[in-house]
């Protein structure tokens, strides 16, 4: 009864609405790391039931088998002081005879002790080893349990640091979002046009002074050549 109370306790630990505790638990992972070991914990000890009970059956099977040798080898010495009385009541020995087959109705009476007691153990034996097969086999799901157990939790964790991480990301696009830099950007952009449009003004400048003094150039030229001919025709008139 205390071995599959034990494996009883494990069962229900199994079974136990563990959404429920992780919604009152304020932290979830710490709480499936708990029941982690709590499982652990309870494995452990019905690992060592098991295994008394194991044991308990192994001193029972051995105690079975000194019996049922026991039995052959009384069954042995029994026919043994038969054949000896029987061939001393041949020889003419009766009194020796009578003396053998006494010790072979000794030799029958622990022949039939021994088989009484090994057949009133089978029964116990055959069921404790039915006993010891549920609980193996208990146990056996118990560790897959875990294991499944374990790996929910891994996977838990993992998604509850990936909803975290993106919680902070959204969080973070909102205030963004909250701030609006785009006016700011806008604003930068602006001057940006006006830091361009100022250096286009100044090509500009400079390009119209450079066509002024090539203007006042060609004028020169112009001026240049009008006192060029009027020498000329001055020259013309005095030949």
């Amino acid at each position: 009864m205390s071995k599959q109370s034990i494996l009883g306790r494990v069962t229900q630990l199994a079974k136990a609405n563990i959404n429920s505790l992780l919604d009152q638990a304020e932290d979830p992972q710490k709480m499936l790391d708990q029941l982690i070991r709590d499982y652990t914990n309870n494995i452990s000890e019905a690992e060592q039931a098991v295994a008394t009970t194991i044991g308990n059956l192994r001193m029972l099977e051995a105690d079975h088998k000194e019996d049922v040798d026991a039995a052959a080898e009384w069954g042995g010495k029994a026919l043994a002081a038969s054949k000896k009385a029987d061939e001393l009541r041949t020889s003419g020995s009766a009194a020796d005879a009578d003396k053998f087959d006494n010790l072979a109705k000794v030799a029958l009476g622990r022949q039939m002790q021994s088989e009484k007691e090994a057949n009133t153990a089978a029964p116990t034996i055959a069921a404790q080893t039915e006993v010891v097969d549920k609980l193996k086999s208990g146990l056996d799901s118990m560790k897959t349990k875990l294991t499944e157990l374990t790996a929910k939790r891994d996977e838990l964790v993992s998604r509850a640091k990936t909803a975290q991480a993106q919680n902070t990301m959204m969080d973070a696009v909102k205030n963004i979002d909250v701030m609006d830099p785009t006016s700011d950007i806008n604003r930068f952009e602006e001057k940006v046009r006006r830091e361009e449009a100022m250096a286009l003004g100044k090509q500009e400048l400079a390009a119209s002074s450079l066509d002024a003094q090539f203007e006042s150039l060609d004028d020169l030229g112009k001026t240049s050549e009008i006192e060029a001919r009027l020498a000329a025709l001055k020259a013309g008139k005095a030949a």
